[in-house]
């Protein structure tokens, strides 16, 4: 009988979890305070109701989402909002790992969650890159 290789096994969405909050510990002091106040939602597949609203037909298209208020269209007279959230699409980023072959499933997670996060901030693509170098 052979054994898996420890690397072999398809992340969990609780080792997808620790992976999002471990890119969150590594992004620059500015940032990493403000990203600690926006939820993660960790799911296999978006909810129906965000494919629907999204005219997404394939669950797969999706790795993850920003939902909320960017920073950059806040006020301080608007009333109070629902938290900020992020949502990271296990078996998408799983897809798109495998198809890739070419990054970690650590890289490919923080530069998902980095996307989402440029949307909460504002962020431009030269300020993702600055953060985010993950194609070095």
């Amino acid at each position: 009988m052979t054994q898996t290789p420890p690397g072999a096994i398809a992340p969990d969405l609780a080792l997808i979890e620790q992976l999002a909050h471990g890119a969150i510990a590594g992004l620059p002091g500015p940032y990493r305070a403000a990203a600690t106040a926006i939820r993660l939602r960790i799911e296999d597949f978006p909810p129906p109701e965000i494919l629907e609203a999204m005219d997404i037909q394939d669950p797969f298209e999706l790795t993850g989402l920003y939902e909320g208020t960017p920073l950059t269209e806040r006020s301080v007279s608007d009333p109070p909002h629902h938290p900020d959230v992020i949502w990271l699409f296990r078996r998408a980023i799983l897809d798109e790992w495998a198809e890739r072959g070419d990054v970690s499933v650590q890289d490919l997670v923080t530069h998902v969650l980095v996307h989402e996060l440029a949307h909460h901030f504002g962020w431009s693509d030269d300020d993702i890159a600055r953060i985010d170098p993950w194609w070095e």
